[in-house]
C-alpha cells in the first residue's frame, strides 16, 4: 500500500514544477529519502535475512520475520524508483550508493515478465547523465543481457519489445558522446545482434526529437518492432 500511494504522489508531483523543486528539497534530507528505503526493505535479498546465530530460540523477545517481496511490490518499487530518478536526477546517485545496477540485473535475469519490464524503464532511468551506474552496467555485462533477451523468441514478445524500445533510448542517449562509459555500445550491439539490426537500431534511435511527448512514444514502439522484426527474420 506504501508503494502504490508513493507512486501514486510522484506521478502526481510530475505534473507540476513547484512539486518538482518541493519534492527534491525533501529527498536532501536523509530521513525522507525514497530510494535508500527501496533497496533496504523491496529489492532486498532473501538471503540477507538468514539468521546469524540460534540466540532468538533462547530469548524471550520475539523473532522478527520478513517475509521477501511479492512479484508485485518488487516491480511496483521499481516503478518508484524510476520516477524519483526522473523527477530528481541525484537520486541516480543514491542508487549508486546501494549497488542499484547490479541488484537490477538480478531482477532482470531471474524475475518475471512484469518485474523484467519495469526493470527495464528504471534501468534507463538510473542510467542516463550517470557515469558511475553506467560505468557498472558495462561491468555487469548489461547489454549481453538485454541482447539475450531480445534473441530469445521464446521470450515474452511483449519484453523483447520493451527490450528493444531500452536499445534505441540508450543509443539515442550516448550517441555523439565520445567520453561516456557505454560509448562502445554500437559495437556491443554489433556483435551481439548482427550487423543489420544494428545499424537499423543506430539509425531509428534518432527518431523523433522534434516530436511531441505522445507522438515520441508512438514513433519508439514503432521503431521497437521493427527491430524486433528484423531480428526475426534471421
Amino acid at each position: 500500500r506504501g508503494l502504490r500511494f508513493l507512486l501514486k504522489s510522484l506521478r502526481s508531483i510530475a505534473q507540476s514544477d513547484s512539486s518538482i523543486t518541493l519534492f527534491s528539497q525533501t529527498q536532501s534530507i536523509p530521513d525522507l529519502q525514497v530510494v535508500p528505503l527501496l533497496f533496504e526493505h523491496s529489492f532486498k535479498e532473501t538471503e540477507d535475512e538468514k539468521v546469524g546465530s540460534l540466540d532468538h530460540i533462547f530469548s524471550v523477545e520475539p523473532m522478527k520475520v520478513k517475509s521477501p517481496s511479492t512479484d508485485s511490490e518488487v516491480a511496483l518499487a521499481l516503478r518508484v524508483l524510476e520516477g524519483c530518478c526522473l523527477l530528481h536526477p541525484e537520486s541516480t546517485r543514491l542508487a549508486h550508493q546501494h549497488k542499484a545496477i547490479p541488484v537490477l540485473m538480478n531482477v532482470l535475469s531471474t524475475r518475471g515478465v512484469l518485474e523484467q519490464g519495469a526493470c527495464l524503464d528504471a534501468l534507463i532511468s538510473i542510467l542516463l547523465d550517470s557515469s558511475a551506474n553506467q560505468m557498472d552496467f558495462e561491468a555487469c555485462n548489461g547489454i549481453e543481457e538485454v541482447a539475450e533477451l531480445i534473441r530469445d523468441k521464446q521470450v515474452d514478445e511483449n519484453l523483447r519489445l520493451k527490450c528493444g524500445e531500452f536499445l534505441l533510448l540508450l543509443i539515442g542517449h550516448v550517441n555523439g558522446r565520445e567520453r561516456s562509459p557505454i560509448a562502445t555500445i554500437h559495437e556491443e550491439v554489433r556483435r551481439l545482434l548482427g550487423e543489420k539490426s544494428a545499424s537499423l537500431i543506430w539509425a531509428a534511435s534518432q527518431f523523433g526529437s522534434t516530436l511531441d511527448p505522445e507522438q515520441r512514444l508512438t514513433a519508439l514502439h514503432i521503431q521497437a518492432r521493427r527491430v524486433l522484426e528484423s531480428l526475426d527474420l534471421y
